[in-house]
């Protein structure tokens, strides 16, 4: 800053030399940069450069620091830094602009409840929605399946009802799946979930993942029994099914706090008002508001890339006005509103709190959950959008930082209470249901034990999906995950425990609670093979002709390099071909090539063999007698 002098205890000399004493505090939004921090500490930008250099840190004047290295160069200066997002930064401008405003009350309106619509496969989620919209979606959808998000809005029209002219959005999903990934994000769009259930099926597995679901994301929700119209429909056992999972119908609770449950029909249009009327009764208890005259923010519901139109996104306008040509952060993307249409498909100038619109006109796909958020500072949106892009890049190389057992054994190592929460997965209810409760009543003054969510049959994507959002650990009793299931659970870095001894898994869940447990790992042979001759290969690199003496060989294997008996190496199988073909695995007394990753030195004679490595519980007995 032009003629400001920094005061004696800034200068260059003592930078770093003694530890200076926190007399302030700042709040500083992320990516900020250095010349900007600079001025928030009152500092001329070339001392701060000089501070992170003495720290080993090289940086330039319009380079964007990350939230740790804020903090440590900041508390060199007196300062205790506080990084917030830049949505949460314009949050608090909206915030402050309606605080000094005149007439504040007079900015904030109700707005209309957003409803997510979930239940079991064939229970009439998308029918019930086609009757209240007075529309035909079901006959667009594939086989009778939703296969994306919807989002409608409807308006409520009853007389002599009090909440008729009322606007409720419903949100259409695939699967509660679908809910979890958007929650996952931080997304939080619903005000009260609807679980629909069949009144002739009753309670499936999906109906008790949906309120699952639904719980932990601690919102309202109101049960809707469909298919009343059904000679077999059984009103009444669904209500007692429900009850036994803690959602109690009103008429049975004591002073009234119980579920909402409503009795309907899709297809005969039976207490289709009745619905909307206790929607909107549910709804006033927490009375939703939004401002229409601040700048729209929202969340992004789906997006998708159309061939004529380019990136397609659907999001929910939760604040605020949305208009044409509005500019906008959405993630680690920034661009221009150029076009937006209704659920209807009609272009609209401008779409107020709780609409769902499509936009056209942005620059990537975002992600399901993502915020919009309309700017008004585009090239500091840009700056965020690629400091955003180059700390996604770092996370990928990162390894995620999920719960595990052995992550919670440390954690308690380092003191502080812990909550553990488990999904348990079982072949039968009996077990499942003793497990539960088992596990539950390990609780400890340091750990916590929450089951979020137990049923019966192998571990699937949606349990996975759950373990994300919640950050919770799998437990598989007699059951294994799906196959789609584990690749998931190992992208995501979710820890699943398969165990079909109960006191084993008790004994594995105690020791990990009083921070005992260390990982085990165990090397399962799987084939040698003996190199026959060597090709070096320009490009490639070397490349061992060999022949399978024993077992098998797999592409995906660790491989122990052996001459003379004595091991020179140990890595990864880099390539395994069948004359000019990549093979996935090659079986005793076939021949094949083998590549191995960062290793070259291969000769004739060379034996490698090769294994995979398992990751065990730890040793029970072991841990047990060292305790004792």
């Amino acid at each position: 800053m032009k003629g400001f002098v920094p005061p004696p205890r800034y200068s260059g000399m003592h930078l770093g030399t003694e530890p200076v004493p926190i007399s302030r505090e700042i709040t500083v939004t992320e990516g900020i940069s250095v010349k900007d921090l600079a001025e928030k500490l009152e500092i001329r930008a070339k001392d701060l450069i000089a501070s992170l250099l003495m720290s080993g840190i090289f940086v330039t004047v319009n380079q964007s620091l990350d939230a740790e290295m804020v903090k440590d160069v900041s508390a060199k200066f007196g300062a205790a830094a506080t990084v917030i997002s830049y949505e949460e930064e314009l949050a608090n401008q909206a915030i402050e602009e309606v605080v000094e405003a005149p007439n504040a009350d007079e900015l904030e309106v109700p707005r209309a409840p957003v409803v997510t619509v979930m239940g079991h496969v064939d229970h009439g989620k998308t029918s019930l929605l086609d009757a209240i919209r007075e529309t035909d979606v079901a006959a667009g959808e594939a086989g009778g399946i939703t296969q994306h998000i919807g989002a409608y809005k409807v308006k409520f029209a009853k007389e002599g009802s009090p909440a008729s002219g009322r606007e409720i959005v419903f949100l259409d999903t695939p699967g509660h799946e679908a809910f979890t990934r958007m929650r996952a994000r931080g997304a939080k769009v619903t005000d009260i979930v609807v679980i629909v259930v069949a009144a002739d099926d009753g309670v499936m597995p999906q109906t008790l993942e949906a309120i699952d679901h639904a719980k932990a994301a601690e919102v309202p929700i109101i049960v809707a029994v469909n298919k009343i119209d059904k000679p077999e429909a059984n009103p009444d056992r669904v209500k007692k099914q429900l009850a036994d999972r803690g959602l109690i119908p009103e008429e049975w609770a004591a002073g009234g706090e119980g579920t909402v449950f409503v009795e309907v029909s899709a297809k005969k249009r039976i207490n289709l008002d009745l619905l909307l009327e206790m929607i909107c009764l549910v709804s006033d208890i927490k009375a939703p508001k939004a401002m229409p005259g601040r700048k729209a923010v929202g969340s992004v519901l789906e997006a998708k890339l159309d061939r004529g139109r380019g990136a397609v996104a659907t999001v929910l306008v939760q604040d605020g006005t949305l208009r044409s040509n509005d500019s906008y952060i959405v993630g680690n993307t920034f661009g221009k509103v150029r076009a937006m249409f209704d659920d209807r498909g009609r272009s609209l100038e401008e779409a107020g709190p709780s609409s769902p619109v499509e936009v056209l006109g942005l620059e990537a796909i975002p992600d399901a959950g993502d915020t919009f958020l309309v700017v008004a500072d585009r090239d500091k949106a840009k700056g965020i959008a690629q400091y955003r892009k180059m700390k996604e890049r770092e996370a990928q190389l990162a390894k995620s930082s999920r719960v595990s057992l052995e992550g919670l054994a440390e954690q308690i190592r380092q003191a502080g209470v812990k909550d553990l929460p488990l999904i348990i997965k079982g072949d039968v209810t009996g077990s499942v249901e003793v497990l539960a409760d088992s596990l539950v009543r390990m609780s400890t003054e340091k750990v916590r034990v929450k089951v979020i969510h137990s049923g019966v049959g192998s571990i699937t994507e949606s349990d996975v999906l759950l373990a994300t959002a919640s950050n919770a650990i799998i437990i598989g009793f007699n059951v294994r995950p799906e196959r789609k299931a584990a690749e998931l659970a190992q992208q995501e870095s979710v820890d699943i425990r398969l165990h079909s001894i109960i006191y084993e898994l008790q004994d594995e869940m105690r020791l990990a609670m009083m921070g005992l447990l260390e990982p085990t790992f165990k090397e399962n042979y799987l084939g040698k093979a003996e190199v026959i001759s060597i090709f070096r290969i320009p490009k490639v690199g070397t490349i061992a002709g060999c022949r399978v003496q024993d077992g098998v060989i797999r592409r995906d294997a660790e491989v122990k390099v052996m001459r003379e008996g004595e091991q020179i190496f140990k890595g990864k199988i880099g390539s395994l071909k069948r004359f000019k073909d990549d093979a996935r695995e090659v079986t005793n007394g076939m021949e094949c090539g083998i590549g191995i990753a960062n290793f070259s030195d291969l000769k004739k004679d060379d034996i490698l063999e090769a294994f995979s490595t398992e990751k065990m519980a730890a040793d029970l007995g072991a841990l047990t007698s060292a305790k004792a």
